[in-house]
């Protein structure tokens, strides 16, 4: 039997190609957000989803398509999937790490150097024709010279970021659930989630979101930062509670933030937006032409190197590959 594969968003057309050469590809082209029971009627059949971000896989829809066997995210992230569930059922699932670390990192900088220097409240300011003149006292940002960035999550987009910081004379701490090997390489100390709150000028979110991490910025977390501190995260939404943020940029605990990404996108809170020291941006980090071309390319090489019998670098769950290949027999990708 062919290989029937549901692609449910816009993937870059030479991935969309090659897909199309190797199986029978449903491509799911409305702008609204497939979920919920139409999901679970497109994907009937399926032997593998091409997925993103804005569409969740969850437990249900696993359990509605007992065809399926393997799930490719175009996303590093997979906080969309239940993993757990999906490597009870042997389904193998597939991410895309390290070709969009760079293409964060510099959105995560651009953030926290446009908040830290005003860049978009000026850029208003001129716009609305308030513009009078040369003032010394107009529109004061931070320097970064010499300040402290605190990094939570060290893997490789955290350490990307890292090396832009050094490139501006920043000085660099981290914490994450263990040391890093590249420490020495990147002048980065370690320390605890609290002394990087109490200690850093900057902070910048990298983690992935887990149980543990949701909610890690909080009420609690936010009282043990500096005066004048500003927060960036460009990692998941839900890593930061958005009303214990709202509440401490209100109240002047936090001078800024700089956000991609939100705690229910694509929602984006009232009072973020009427602030005028918060730089807002639509889950764009990884949104370059080649980055987003390799993700696409990842994730479609990924799922036919799976079909064709090879293993392929970036599966999320390993431990089911053994039983992938039972699965999927004497299928082929023949149309």
């Amino acid at each position: 039997m062919p290989l029937k594969v549901l692609v449910t968003g816009p993937i870059a057309d030479l991935a969309a190609k090659k897909l199309s050469a190797f199986a029978v590809v449903d491509f799911y082209r409305n702008e609204k957000k497939l979920e919920g029971q139409e999901f679970t009627r497109r994907l009937s059949g399926c032997d593998a989803v091409v997925c993103q971000l804005s569409g969740p896989v969850t437990k249900e829809t696993i359990d509605h398509n007992p065809s399926l066997k393997l799930i490719a995210n175009v996303a590093v992230g997979y906080d969309n999937i239940d993993v757990e569930h999906a490597t009870k059922k042997n389904i193998l699932v597939l991410n895309t790490p390290g070709v969009l670390d760079d293409a964060t990192a510099d959105i995560a900088f651009a953030l926290l150097i446009s908040t830290a220097r005003r860049i978009v409240e000026a850029d208003k300011f001129l716009r609305a024709g308030k513009w009078k003149g040369f003032r010394l006292d107009l529109m004061l940002g931070s320097d970064l010279r010499d300040k402290t960035v605190g990094i939570i999550g060290f893997g490789r987009i955290g350490q990307a970021f890292a090396r832009r910081c050094l490139g501006f004379g920043m000085k660099v701490l981290y914490t994450q659930r263990n040391r890093s090997e590249h420490e020495a390489e990147l002048k980065a100390k370690y320390v605890s989630l609290d002394e990087l709150l109490r200690s850093s000028d900057f902070v910048s979110i990298h983690c992935p979101l887990t149980k543990e991490t949701k909610h890690l910025i909080n009420d609690d977390t936010l009282s043990l930062v500096k005066p004048d501190c500003i927060l960036v995260n460009t990692s998941r939404g839900p890593v930061v509670d958005s009303n214990a943020l709202i509440t401490a940029l209100k109240r002047g605990k936090l001078r800024g933030a700089g956000l991609d990404v939100y705690e229910n996108e694509p929602e984006v809170p009232k009072q973020l937006i009427e602030m005028d020291n918060v730089v807002l941006l639509p889950h764009i980090g990884s949104a370059t032409e080649k980055t987003r071309l390799k993700m696409s390319e990842l994730a479609v090489d990924g799922l036919i190197a799976a079909f064709s019998g090879n293993m392929p670098h970036n599966i999320v769950n390993k431990s089911v590959w053994d039983a992938f290949e039972k699965r999927i027999g004497t299928l082929t990708a023949t149309k």
